[in-house]
């Protein structure tokens, strides 16, 4: 069984072994006659989805103990991977999750990477820049680029840590590995959504 997780603007699908990213017409094409659980934030393609015989919505089961009614599903997906933990999803926008004996404590949102780059870039054309990959958080920057990249990296990381004490960090999404790179008992894995939806899934058919 296909598992998939629909975004804003992707399609991803986990067949056991990898996770394959596509766009929202080139997923419903090539699996359109493949079996496929989904999950799905994006509420323009349902009904769409809803004529692909083979696919099936499992959105509504994805249920997070103490979590509220507008949470996003992926995010509750990614919760249930593992009863304890801080959890993250680094992409368009940082979501931050607590959650403890499967219980959700919790949690808060961040720009993403990109977002945080382009609000500097429309305080000032000056302040136009890439992000420095390799940034040190151990000294004071002195240009403005690894300022910029100081500035982002370390006050997302002494966020998350405020929260962290001595729970293991899951990180998912397009920029989890990069910011996993940057913490301590940090776990990066693009399957955690997946791995999610498998445990409640195989608790369902129990």
């Amino acid at each position: 069984m296909l598992l998939a997780d629909i975004g804003n603007t992707r399609i991803h699908i986990y067949n056991g072994k990898e996770v394959i990213h596509l766009s929202h017409q080139e997923a419903m094409e090539q699996y359109a006659n493949q079996k496929l659980q989904y999950i799905t934030v994006k509420h323009q393609l349902k009904e769409q989805l809803k004529t692909l015989e083979n696919w099936t919505d499992v959105s509504d089961k994805m249920v997070l103990k103490n979590s509220y009614d507008t949470m996003g599903i992926d995010r509750r997906a990614l919760c249930l991977s593992h009863p304890n933990g801080i959890f993250v999803s680094a992409g368009s926008a940082i979501t931050v999750d607590v959650v403890e004996k499967g219980v959700y404590q919790g949690g808060f949102l961040l720009p993403g990477l990109k977002a945080y780059l382009n609000a500097y870039a429309e305080i000032s054309p000056a302040l136009v820049t890439k992000l420095n990959s390799n940034i040190l958080l151990d000294a004071l920057p002195q240009t403005t680029k690894d300022g910029i990249s100081y500035g982002i990296i370390a006050s997302i990381k002494t966020l998350i840590e405020k929260h962290q004490s001595d729970k293991k960090l899951y990180i998912s999404g397009g920029d989890g590995k990069f910011l996993s790179s940057f913490f301590d008992n940090a776990l990066f894995d693009e399957t955690l959504i997946f791995q999610g939806m498998k445990n409640v899934l195989q608790l369902k058919e129990q």
